[in-house]
């Protein structure tokens, strides 16, 4: 047992001294890669077999996830008719590890007859790949963490080499974190980006009534609707108060159907805006220990929110 710890931490230092010396080797070439694929009007296509077609695939999907529109192609298919997926308007992204692997050979031949940006990510200085591509990124000369020569360390640096590109493409874009939720709205950190505005009911489904309406008319239109609640509107249309349970318990008498709206309501009640997170919503409501929640802008309610209608959308 000790000496498969001792192996394990022996392979992940030796990826690690992979990725610092990758990160020291880092240079223009590097800036001219982000600079071609921020350029570009259509996609990144990123292509690579084998270990290399892996690590390719998680890159477009990082970059994909991260406001730079990506696909990969698998070179084998390419040269049967996906090559018709890449267009004038995309740039290649390339991986192999010894720059010579036989199944690219279509794809740069590709690139070249059409004038489409080819980028490398290679182990292997002197090679095919390097001498095709108009940007070569060649990774460090480290031995592969595996005695065998399995990649290991070269597959950590391209996959670490992706993403510092797709990040890079990230600050350059202005990406930021509620666009990345749009990419992600069934994963948790979409959930953690809920706004208000994604959840809340408007229009007709709002329990609204009048300043003046009697008691009587807002029952009603407190049973009608689900929430347990009603909003007050001014004579401007604003948010004037909100009449809860506790508002009639505590005007419970026998002339309170006879009384106004604006004689039991709470006024300046909770309000939020649309464009908080839904997760803000649930802290007030928790901490208010209140069900729901009305959303404002400009002073006229846009919106309500039930403590329901965030759980159900897997915010906590």
């Amino acid at each position: 047992m000790k000496n498969d710890i001792a192996h394990g931490r022996a392979v992940i230092k030796r990826e690690i001294e992979g990725l610092a010396a990758l990160a020291d080797s880092l240079d223009e070439r590097f800036a001219r890669a982000v600079e071609c694929m921020a350029g570009i009007k259509g996609r990144v296509i990123i292509t690579g077999m084998g270990k290399s077609g892996h690590v390719a695939r998680k890159i477009a999907a990082t970059m994909a996830s991260t406001g730079t529109p990506a696909l990969f192609v698998h070179p084998g298919e390419a040269s049967h008719g996906d090559l018709g997926m890449i267009t004038k308007d995309d740039a290649v992204l390339a991986l192999s590890n010894s720059g010579e692997t036989a199944e690219l050979a279509d794809i740069i031949a590709y690139c070249k007859r059409f004038t489409i940006p080819l980028i490398a990510m290679v182990r292997r200085k002197s090679s095919m790949l390097v001498d095709a591509a108009n940007i070569a990124m060649v990774l460090p000369d480290i031995a592969e963490a595996c005695l065998t020569g399995a990649p290991t360390t070269s597959t950590t640096m391209m996959l670490a080499l992706g993403d510092a590109l797709a990040v890079a493409l990230v600050e350059r874009k202005g990406f930021t974190r509620n666009d990345f939720s749009v990419f992600h709205p069934g994963g948790k950190l979409g959930k953690a980006f809920t706004r208000v505005s994604d959840l809340m009911h408007t229009g007709k489904e709002m329990p609204m009534v009048k300043s003046d309406m009697l008691m009587s008319e807002v029952l009603l239109a407190v049973t009608g609707k689900r929430f347990g609640c009603a909003g007050v509107l001014d004579g401007k249309g604003k948010l004037a108060g909100v009449i809860t349970d506790g508002d009639l318990r505590r005007h419970m008498q026998p002339k309170l159907l006879a009384m106004k709206a604006s004689a039991v309501m709470t006024k300046k009640p909770l309000t939020i805006r649309p464009q908080a997170l839904a997760a803000e919503a649930l802290g007030i409501m928790n901490d208010k220990r209140i069900t729901s929640l009305f959303i404002v802008e400009d002073g006229k309610p846009v919106g309500i929110l039930h403590i329901h209608d965030v759980l159900r959308a897997g915010v906590a």
